[in-house]
Formats: C-alpha cells, structure tokens, sequence
C-alpha cells in the first residue's frame, strides 16, 4: 500500500511537473554543470504516466 501510494503520488508530480522533477535528480546527480535534452522531459511523463497506471491497476493483495 505504501509502495503504490509513492508510486501514485511520484508518477502525478512527474506527469504535472517533469522539468522540476529531472532539474531536482540532475542537481543531486551532478555539480550542476549538465544539461538534460529535451527529449528527457517527455521521458519523465512517460515514467510517470506508468507510475499512475501500474499504481492504479495493481491489485490489492495486502502484502505490498
């Protein structure tokens, strides 16, 4: 339950606000000096649009 509700909540934010999301990883991942292309945006609201599907679709079995 836990697992599918930060899915949910990580895949919405993702899908609303992909730059935000890339530019926060980018500045833990680097020092600041990379720039992401602009195909990475649309990839994030990929992952994101499959976070919220696999969260919504995933069945309740007690054990998540």
């Amino acid at each position: 339950m836990v697992l599918r509700t930060l899915a949910l909540t990580l895949g919405v934010v993702e899908l609303l606000r992909p730059k935000q999301v890339v530019d926060f990883w980018m500045r833990l991942a680097t020092r600041g000096d990379a720039t992401p292309r602009r195909w990475v945006y649309a990839a994030a609201r990929v992952e994101g649009l499959s976070l919220v599907l696999w969260a919504l679709t995933r069945r309740s079995d007690g054990g998540d």
